[in-house]
């Protein structure tokens, strides 16, 4: 259980590390050697470029998380209590739909890329791998779209919001 919890947490935070840190190092080796040895890494900007895509796409599920995705919230300040969590939930049920809409087509697209053998130019990777990111992370987003429509209905029933244990045995 304390696994599921510290993934639950830390999951997000962990894989942009992991892709900013290998974005970082490989462009800095880049950088050094084509000014000081004068050659390059052919491959450097390839990789940069897949681990940015992936970035970005673990980056939506984390703003999810954080609940710091920009928005209009005009109506939102005009109204009080409950009626706040409603609209709250009807944007977070039409994300969700859009999540699982791109989770799908992303996933069929990604298949079909792998059953083609399309590989990168430089690494040789199966563009498979790269594609795979639209759905992982419209996996993760889901994920974490579905805690807050339980926060927010428990909220709506008149309780206090879940804690992170009551979070991850939710789901």
């Amino acid at each position: 259980m304390k696994s599921i919890r510290w993934w639950n947490r830390y999951t997000e935070e962990c894989m942009m590390v992991i892709l900013l840190s290998v974005m970082v190092v490989v462009i800095t080796a880049q950088i050094m050697m084509r000014f000081i040895l004068g050659s390059s890494i052919g491959w450097s900007e390839e990789l940069a470029r897949y681990c940015f895509i992936w970035l970005v796409f673990i980056g939506i599920s984390y703003g999810v998380k954080k609940q710091r995705h920009i928005r209009i919230d005009a109506i939102y300040r005009l109204l009080k209590g409950k009626q706040r969590v409603i609209l709250q939930i009807i944007v977070n049920v039409l994300f969700l739909s859009f999540a699982v809409i791109l989770l799908i087509y992303g996933g069929k697209i990604s298949a079909q890329i792998f059953l083609w053998g399309q590989s990168s130019p430089a690494l040789q990777i199966n563009m498979g791998l790269v594609y795979l990111a639209a759905p992982v992370g419209m996996l993760l987003t889901s994920w974490r779209i579905i805690q807050q429509l339980l926060q927010q209905i428990h909220i709506l029933r008149g309780r206090e919001g879940l804690s992170d244990a009551e979070q991850t045995s939710a789901l």
